[in-house]
């Protein structure tokens, strides 16, 4: 959400920025809301001066009323009462104006950075840079399931019975191999000065509405049945939400976070739910990194974090590539955002693993996230928020990177202390 005093200064860039985001259906709003928002001025103006007359006119009344001028009083009794019923009505309009603005205002999309390249969905997004050599083997890579169920790692057929679609159960060196990747991720966040969280699962609709545009919400959030409750769909939503109408000693930032969570998504649209696969389902684990920090720190905090998942992922020995998302793929709460995608030696092409966003304000102006520096002044923390591992789509990129001609799977280095072995090797037959 971005701030109401600059979208009034800024009308036309405002619509610019729209523009630029493929939402024209949105241009009308900018007029609409500072219509809306000359009304609110207007009555918050008219119910203060409705209040100075109300108290002026009550003072007096006790005047008359000591001098025994009772008539006098009763006639400005009467007025008060009909400034009251005025200020009553005044007042009302004043909150439904409010309402309708902060509606609206939510809607609008946040500022985006001037680096952002402009396009209209995810086909025009931009590669940034390559890291380690896409390799595909003399072999055929195996889809990732066949991968799984040839070492008895997965039973998708008895979590269909039990879930439905987009539901598996992981087992023996496959679940394992999932633990320690988080775990791994785990530390290598601590490592890096991070202090790690674990938030709570669920919270309330002030939080989600504060962490996310409605589109999203409803395309991603699982509602608890009578309850103000919501599933989180990343800790993300949690961790921000943690700060929620607080002011923050700006000497304490920036704050580090890192959240291991599990994750609940409806996966609503266009991609759907792989009848057999792990790449989108309803419900996995992930291990995230989140920063509150000043604004002139945001920027370089935001290349920090998406270096941090490139660096995890080598260490893995699985290839990755950067991308970053044109203005029509940014989400509208961000000011900019980078993709990290791994290689695929079955598909001979990268896939999305994690994404980096900066949202600058935008949460902390829904949340109220304030900073106190050190004269006194507040102004609207910047926040950030990125994947460190989300092991189902991890999974796929280290078992298609990792697997030997065999259908055994290499155990890469970083990872051996956890899973304290250097292969994951195919059961004999029995």
């Amino acid at each position: 959400m971005i701030d109401i005093k600059f979208l009034r200064a800024n009308p036309e860039i405002v619509k610019e920025n729209i523009k630029k985001k493929f939402q024209e259906e949105k241009l009308e709003l900018v007029d609409k809301v500072i219509e809306l928002d000359r009304q609110y001025r207007e009555t918050k103006v008219e119910c203060d001066n409705l209040r100075n007359q109300r108290k002026v006119k009550s003072k007096q009344i006790g005047g008359f009323m000591a001098k025994g001028q009772k008539d006098e009083a009763e006639k400005l009794k009467a007025e008060v009462s009909e400034i009251g019923m005025k200020l009553t009505e005044m007042e009302e309009l004043e909150v439904k104006l409010e309402a309708d603005i902060h509606e609206i205002m939510l809607v609008i999309p946040n500022m985006i950075d001037e680096s952002v390249p402009i396009g209209k969905n995810d086909s025009e997004n931009v590669e940034v840079e390559k890291f380690g050599e896409p390799f595909v083997p003399d072999f055929d890579v195996p889809y990732h399931v066949d991968i799984m169920e040839k070492v008895k790692g997965i039973d998708i057929d008895s979590a269909r019975k039990t879930s439905g679609n987009g539901f598996y159960y992981l087992c023996g060196d496959i679940a394992q191999l999932q633990s320690c990747i988080l775990s791994y991720a785990r530390d290598f966040m601590i490592d890096k000065g991070f202090t790690y969280y674990i938030p709570p699962f669920m919270i309330r609709s002030d939080v989600v509405t504060g962490v996310m545009s409605f589109a999203e919400m409803e395309g991603m959030m699982y509602k608890i049945e009578g309850e103000d409750l919501y599933l989180i769909g990343t800790s993300e939503h949690s961790m921000i939400g943690k700060f929620i109408d607080t002011i923050i000693p700006e000497s304490e930032l920036p704050k580090t976070l890192t959240s291991y969570s599990p994750c609940f998504r409806k996966e609503v649209g266009a991609h759907g739910i792989e009848e057999r696969g792990v790449y989108r389902i309803h419900q996995f684990e992930k291990q995230e990194m989140i920063v509150v920090c000043k604004p002139e720190e945001s920027m370089e905090w935001f290349n920090k974090l998406y270096s941090y998942t490139v660096e995890f992922f080598r260490t893995l020995d699985i290839p990755v590539r950067t991308i970053e998302c044109c203005s029509g793929d940014l989400a509208d709460l961000k000011v900019k955002s980078i993709d990290v995608e791994a290689w695929s030696p079955r598909q001979k092409k990268y896939f999305e693993v994690g994404s980096c966003s900066n949202l600058g304000d935008a949460q902390a102006r829904r949340l109220k996230i304030r900073v106190k520096d050190e004269d006194g002044n507040k102004y609207f923390a910047h926040t950030l928020n990125n994947t460190v591992v989300a092991p189902p789509r991890m999974l796929i990129a280290f078992l298609e990177n990792n697997l030997n001609e065999d259908g055994s799977i290499r155990i890469p280095e970083a990872l051996r202390p956890y899973m304290r072995k250097n292969i994951i090797a195919v059961p004999e037959k029995r």
